[in-house]
């Protein structure tokens, strides 16, 4: 089978923890460089200022917002969905077991009691337990980055780090902790830096292209990805393939669709199919003369169907999740897909 172009015709999602691959910063008009930096780069709008507040309220100055980004999208990918749930019953964002969460959760959002998987509940408790995990680290007499051990903890329990004298090794859980702290330590410089894409202005357009920027590098999955964030895709036997053997069943990412449905959520809750987007949208055309960044890009065949959909980053370019084998990326809007294929604009 060969990777096809487009998206998800039907509605059919495997949700799984994401991976999200970091990419270079990249500016558009209706876009301005520079943004949002301080160890967040890349990290979903909704995300940050929990961040912020979390390291504001902890002593320890190594719990920084890139040790927290860092840690966030290695447990869940910046999940938010009811569906991130491992088979250790970690939920959430920040992946806590019900009895870590009994100790650390609490309501900080005034929203439902305290959840797993509201976003501020889930970081404050994270950053209060990583918070008094760097104290357990300072106060202990192992000869390691503090960090490294209060990760540690966080993944195995503290009694982990106590009973090894440090970072368990790789023969203890089968090498997971092990893994987790080097990937988490790894991954803190992706976060450093600007925003790649940093949108200036404001209302419903500006807001889902700034947060579907957030999600640049993230891969292609033909079926993945939805309100909650990516998510194993799967193939349907034209769709999905990469050299003949099925990527989308081992790829947590989005499809063009499933992006755009996730960038506007739940503001406006767009439906999950690019030809179901058009036909909700289709009475608000816009020229290419008028496009404002977050319009809705759409492509068809001749025949008319809508196979492809994507995001206007300004200055003639497109946001948007190409195909199998790629990831969300930014492309002019001539090289994003063909252009005698291009069917109009619309605004959500």
């Amino acid at each position: 089978m060969k990777a096809a172009t487009g998206c998800l015709v039907g509605v059919l999602a495997i949700p799984v923890a994401a991976l999200i691959v970091m990419a270079g910063l990249l500016t558009a008009a209706g876009a301005a460089p520079g943004g949002e930096g301080g160890g967040m780069r890349g990290v979903p709008p909704e995300f940050q200022p929990w961040i912020r507040k979390a390291v504001a309220e902890c002593d320890h100055p190594e719990l920084t917002p890139a040790l927290m980004a860092a840690q966030l999208y290695h447990e869940s990918g910046f999940r938010t969905d009811r569906g991130a749930v491992s088979h250790a019953d970690a939920k959430g964002p920040a992946q806590f077991i019900p009895a870590t969460w009994h100790t650390w959760g609490r309501d900080v959002d005034g929203k439902n009691g305290a959840s797993e998987f509201d976003i501020g509940d889930a970081v404050m408790a994270q950053g209060r337990y990583m918070c008094s995990l760097l104290g357990d680290a300072k106060a202990s007499p192992y000869r390691d980055d503090v960090r490294r051990l209060a990760l540690a903890g966080y993944n195995a329990g503290w009694g982990a780090v106590e009973r090894f004298k440090g970072v368990p090794p790789k023969g203890f859980a089968r090498g997971e902790t092990y893994r987790y702290v080097i990937a988490i330590m790894d991954l803190i410089d992706d976060f450093e830096g600007p925003s790649p894409l940093s949108v200036t202005g404001s209302g419903a357009g500006a807001d889902a292209l700034r947060r579907a920027a957030a999600r640049i590098g993230t891969p292609y999955a033909w079926g993945g990805g939805g309100p909650g964030g990516p998510s194993r895709g799967f193939c349907d036997k034209i769709n999905g393939y990469l050299l003949g053997r099925c990527s989308a069943s081992s790829t947590e990412g989005f499809d063009c669709s499933s992006l755009v449905q996730y960038a506007y959520w739940p503001s406006t809750r767009l439906p999950r199919t690019a030809a179901a987007q058009y036909a909700a949208t289709s009475h608000r055309p816009i020229a290419r003369s008028q496009l404002r960044p977050g319009d809705l890009l759409f492509w068809s065949r001749r025949g008319g169907d809508i196979y492809h959909v994507g995001l206007y980053a300004g200055d003639g370019q497109v946001l948007h999740a190409p195909r199998t084998g790629r990831n969300v990326e930014v492309q002019p809007l001539a090289e994003a897909m063909p252009a005698r294929d291009f069917l109009g604009a619309t605004r959500a």
